[in-house]
């Protein structure tokens, strides 16, 4: 083994450059085939997709309190799916405050959140926040469809980059127009992102009806530019706007918003009025009939056809009445009754 060190040298020392490997595709540049040729067998790894300089780098936190129900979990979860720019974490403890968010957030490296709030286990609260700074935004989401649940025909590809369609009326009032730069930057794909492609084959629309904001998701067909629901779909409620990271000073508060205690509340009330009606609707009729009756004069002409009934004399009955024996037997009774004709006969 010396030996053959001293024949190889210094130069049998120092070790072969790496050589970077390139795509199957790629043609060789001397065109041999001899042992430097990648064998069929090895795959190089493909350049990433978003080719360009991720200059606006985004950071959507998602995740929700303890005690959410499934419907929340998988809402949750699509939108993790649907935002390649976004990222998870644990659920918070209810006893903790909301300002912890923003360290959540810091340490995650993260600049937004969305952060969904379960009260009572029926009531969702979604909070659009722009950490640390503010804005923030408090909703009451209704109508919760998820992507499993809907079976909708559209599709989309994974990751690729959505168009955002905004209602008319939100560049008519102020508040909604924080709120639509809030959801620009919340809910667009950054430009060049690792995670993103390079499409568009999906909308997400914002559309203001009945005082709410209505969230729907749809598939850009290539043939005809049609539409096609894909889902999740859900409704957002605005309670308030807040100057703060998740608090501070009121921007904005709702006056048609009602909070679900009060509805629950009202529509215990208009069932108990109506059963209140139809009670006290029996006890008038139960009154109606135990009422005293109007009492009619006598009418003459009812005795017109009355005949008098005939007088009879009046018998006193001297004799005490022969008591009749109380028999069961009926056969008994006719052979007594027999033997008191045939006594009768013979004395005669």
């Amino acid at each position: 083994v010396a030996a053959k060190r001293k024949q190889g040298g210094p130069a049998a020392r120092e070790r072969p450059q790496k050589r970077a490997k390139r795509a199957p595709s790629a043609p060789e540049p001397d065109g041999g085939a001899g042992p430097e040729r990648a064998g069929p067998e090895e795959y190089s790894v493909p350049p990433p997709v978003s080719q360009g300089k991720w200059k606006n780098k985004e950071r959507v936190l998602i995740f929700s309190s303890r005690g959410i129900n499934f419907r929340t979990r998988h809402l949750m979860q699509d939108l993790r799916t649907l935002m390649p720019h976004s990222k998870a974490d644990t659920k918070m403890d209810r006893k903790d405050q909301l300002s912890v968010i923003n360290e959540v957030c810091e340490m995650k490296n993260c600049n937004k959140c969305i952060f969904f709030e379960a009260k009572k286990k029926q009531d969702l609260y979604m909070w659009l926040s722009n950490t640390p700074q503010g804005p923030s935004a408090k909703f009451l989401v209704q109508n919760v469809h998820t992507l499993a649940e809907l079976k909708m025909t559209g599709n989309c590809l994974r990751g690729s980059r959505p168009l955002l369609s905004f209602d008319p009326t939100f560049d008519k009032e102020p508040h909604y127009a924080l709120l639509k730069e809030l959801f620009i930057q919340i809910f667009s794909t950054p430009q060049y992102h690792p995670k993103s492609q390079p499409f568009v084959d999906h909308v997400f629309t914002f559309t203001i009806t009945d005082e709410r904001i209505w969230f729907r998701n749809y598939q850009i067909i290539e043939e005809d530019a049609s539409l096609v629901e894909i889902g999740p779909r859900f409704v957002l409620n605005l309670i308030k706007i807040f100057e703060g990271s998740f608090g501070g000073p009121t921007l904005y508060e709702n006056p048609h918003y009602q909070s679900p205690n009060m509805h629950r509340r009202l529509i215990r009330l208009s069932v108990a009025a109506k059963l209140r009606e139809k009670q006290q609707v029996k006890e008038a009729q139960q009154i109606k009939k135990k009422g005293s009756k109007m009492l009619m004069e006598e009418d003459p002409t009812e005795v017109v056809f009355e005949t008098p009934a005939e007088e009879k004399p009046v018998e006193i009955q001297l004799v005490k009445p022969e008591s009749k024996p109380i028999v069961k037997d009926k056969k008994k009774l006719r052979k007594i009754q027999r033997k008191k004709q045939k006594k009768l006969f013979r004395t005669e």
